[in-house]
C-alpha cells in the first residue's frame, strides 16, 4: 500500500501527474521499472532500531595502549604489501581517546543503536590467559558502554570483528580447534562485565570475509593461503565457536539480562546474468548457498550445511585426488549443539552481483578454492551505477530481493540489517551517498510493508570514515568526514549525517517534501502547484 502521509491535495496531483518525479528519487536516470523503483511513502515500525556501526580495529587507534596485545591486524598491516598504500589501524580515527566526540556524533543524529565490536587483544591481550585481563582495556568499554546508556542509546556488541589477537595465531588461529575454547574464554569475560547494559551480541561478523579472504587467498589478516580446505576448516570452528557462545549465554546470563546473541553475515544479493538461462539461475542460487547458506542453513535451519554445497565440494574434492571432501563433516552431537542458535538474523549487504557457471575446459583439473567449487563466475551490470571501489554497484532492489529470500529460505526469521553504506569521493555534500541511502531504505520499507519480512532494524556502514582493511584510508564509507592528517581526527558531519538524522526522526518517509533536493526540481514543484492550484481547485 502506497502510503500519502502528510501530503496536502496539491502534493498528491503532483505525485499523479508527474509520477516520474517519485522514480527519479531512488536512484537518478538509472532504473526505468516504474512499479519496481517507485516510492513508498510511510513509516517503519514504531520500534524500528535505527543505528550505525564501527568496529574496534577500524576506529579505536592507540594499538600498543593500555597493555593490549598485539592483534593479527596489527601484524599483517605491519608487515604486509596487501594494504594500499601501507596504512594501518594503529591510530586510526583515534576513538580511544575520543569517546566523547564519537557519541556526541550519535546523538546528533538523534540514533537509537550503535553497533560497536571490542578488542579480543586489549581485553585479553594473549587472547586466552584470564589471570592477564586488561582492567585499562575493561575500563574503556565500560566507559563508552556507560555513555552510551546515559544518551538513551542502545549498545549492539560484536564480539569478534576480525581482529584474532597474534599470540592465538601463531597456535594455527582459526584452523585450530583449541581457538574454539579460547573464544569461550573471551565471550565469558564480555558478558560478565559488560552484559548487563548491552542486550544484543554478535558472536562474529562476516566469517565468510576472514575465512575465505584471511584463510584462503590470503588478501586479508593472517593472510595465510590455503584456498582449498582453508576456508572450510575456518568456517566450521566459526560455526561451533558461534553456539558454544550462544549456550553459554543462554544457561548462564539470558535469565539476568535478557539479551539476545546472534550473527552477522554478508549478503550481498546475486542476480542470474540471464535470466532465461537456466544455468545462469542454477548459478546464482547456487552461489547464494556458498555465500549466505553456508553458515546460515547450520544455525538457523539445520544443524548442516547446505546439500550443494556437500555435493559439489565433495565431487571436486575426489577429482583433485582428495580421499574425502575439503568440506569438514558436522557430528550429529554438533548438529544439535549448532541448530537454533540465533536470536536474530544479522546481515550486511552492499551490492548486487550477476552470477553465471565458472567456464574451464573439461579436463583441466582446477586448483581448489570456493569460487571453483561453487563454479562461480561473478560479473555486474555497466548500467549500474559506480562507486569508489568499483567492485560494488548501486542496485537498490537487490537488498529487497535478499530480503524475501531469506523470509522464504529461513522461514521469516527478524533480520537485523546490521551493515548497509556506499564509499564515496569525501566530499561534504555527498549527495550521491543521500541518495544511496534514500534508495536502500525506502526498498526495506517496501520489503517490511509489501513482503511482509521480519525487518527489525537498519544500520549504516559507517559512522565515520575509517581504516577499510586491505583498501586503507581510500574509501570513505563515513556518515562524518575524518581529517586523518589532523592530530585530533577532526569529525565533520556530512549532509548525509544530516539526511539520515531526517529519517530517523521522520522514521520513514513521510511525504513527498523530502524528496525534492534539487533547485531545478524545486521550481517544477512550486509551478505545477500553482498551475494545479488553479485549474483543479479554484479554477
Amino acid at each position: 500500500m502506497r502510503k500519502l502521509e502528510g501530503c496536502s491535495l496539491i502534493t498528491f496531483y503532483i505525485l499523479l501527474v508527474t509520477g516520474k518525479l517519485s522514480a527519479e528519487f531512488v536512484y537518478p536516470n538509472v532504473f526505468n521499472d516504474t512499479k519496481r523503483d517507485s516510492v513508498l511513502f510511510g513509516q517503519f515500525p514504531e520500534d524500528f532500531m535505527w543505528g550505525v556501526a564501527s568496529s574496534a580495529y577500524q576506529v579505536e587507534g592507540a594499538w600498543n595502549e593500555g597493555g593490549r596485545g598485539e592483534s593479527i591486524w596489527d601484524s599483517f598491516t605491519h608487515n604486509s604489501d596487501e594494504i594500499y598504500r601501507h596504512d594501518n589501524g594503529d591510530i586510526a580515527c583515534d576513538s580511544y581517546h575520543n569517546v566523547d566526540r564519537d557519541i556526541r556524533m550519535l546523538k546528533e543524529m538523534g540514533l537509537t543503536h550503535y553497533r560497536l565490536s571490542i578488542s579480543w587483544s586489549r581485553l585479553i591481550p594473549d587472547g586466552r590467559s584470564i589471570n592477564k585481563i586488561s582492567i585499562p582495556g575493561i575500563n574503556y568499554y565500560n566507559y563508552l558502554i556507560d555513555n552510551l546508556v546515559e544518551a538513551n542509546i542502545i549498545p549492539i556488541v560484536t564480539l569478534y570483528n576480525w581482529d584474532l589477537p597474534q599470540a592465538l595465531e601463531k597456535e594455527g588461529g582459526w584452523i585450530n580447534n583449541a581457538t574454539l575454547s579460547a573464544f569461550l574464554t573471551y565471550a565469558v569475560v564480555c558478558f560478565q562485565n559488560f552484559a548487563d547494559r548491552v542486550p544484543y551480541w554478535i558472536t562474529f561478523n562476516e566469517p565468510y570475509m576472514f575465512c575465505v579472504h584471511g584463510y584462503g587467498n590470503g588478501s586479508l589478516a593472517p593472510g595465510t593461503g590455503d584456498p582449498g580446505s582453508g576456508p572450510y576448516q575456518c568456517a566450521n570452528n566459526v560455526i561451533r565457536a558461534h553456539a558454544l557462545a550462544y549456550h553459554t549465554y543462554d544457561d548462564h546470563f539470558r535469565r539476568r539480562f535478557n539479551g539476545k546473541v546472534g550473527l552477522n553475515l554478508n549478503f550481498d544479493w546475486y542476480e542470474p546474468k540471464n535470466v532465461l538461462n537456466i544455468s545462469d539461475v542454477t548459478a546464482a542460487e547456487t552461489a547464494r548457498q556458498f555465500l549466505l547458506g553456508w553458515f546460515a542453513h547450520p544455525i538457523f535451519l539445520n544443524g548442516d550445511y547446505p546439500d550443494v554445497m556437500k555435493t559439489l565440494i565433495r565431487e571436486q574434492s575426489l577429482q583433485q585426488g582428495y580421499n574425502i571432501s575439503r568440506l569438514p563433516e558436522f557430528t550429529t552431537e554438533q548438529k544439535d549443539r549448532i541448530i537454533k542458535t540465533s536470536d536474530f538474523f544479522g546481515i550486511s549487504h552492499y551490492t548486487t552481483k550477476l552470477a553465471s557457471v565458472l567456464m574451464h575446459p573439461d579436463d583441466d583439473i582446477v586448483t581448489p578454492s570456493w569460487s571453483h567449487d561453487a563454479n562461480l563466475q561473478e560479473s555486474v551490470n555497466a548500467s549500474w551505477p559506480k562507486t569508489n571501489s568499483l567492485s560494488n554497484r548501486v542496485v537498490p532492489w537487490g537488498i529487497r530481493k535478499a530480503l524475501q529470500w531469506i523470509k522464504k529460505e529461513y522461514n521469516n526469521p527478524a533480520i537485523l540489517i546490521t551493515g548497509n553504506g556506499v564509499d564515496t569521493s569525501g566530499a561534504i555534500d555527498d549527495q550521491d551517498r543521500v541518495n544511496y541511502i534514500k534508495a536502500y531504505t525506502n526498498e526495506v520499507l517496501k520489503a517490511i510493508e509489501d513482503d511482509g519480512v521480519n525487518v527489525v532494524g537498519y544500520t549504516v556502514w559507517s559512522l565515520m570514515d575509517s581504516f577499510e582493511w586491505d583498501f586503507g584510508y581510500s574509501l570513505k564509507y563515513g556518515l562524518y568526514r575524518v581529517d586523518f592528517s589532523s592530530d585530533d581526527r577532526a569529525r565533520t558531519p556530512r549532509s548525509s549525517a544530516q539526511f539520515y538524522a531526517q529519517l530517523v526522526e521522520e522514521n520513514g518517509f513521510k511525504s513527498s517534501a523530502c524528496l525534492i533536493t534539487s533547485s531545478k526540481k524545486l521550481t517544477l514543484l512550486i509551478i505545477t502547484s500553482i498551475y494545479l492550484y488553479h485549474v483543479l481547485i479554484d479554477p
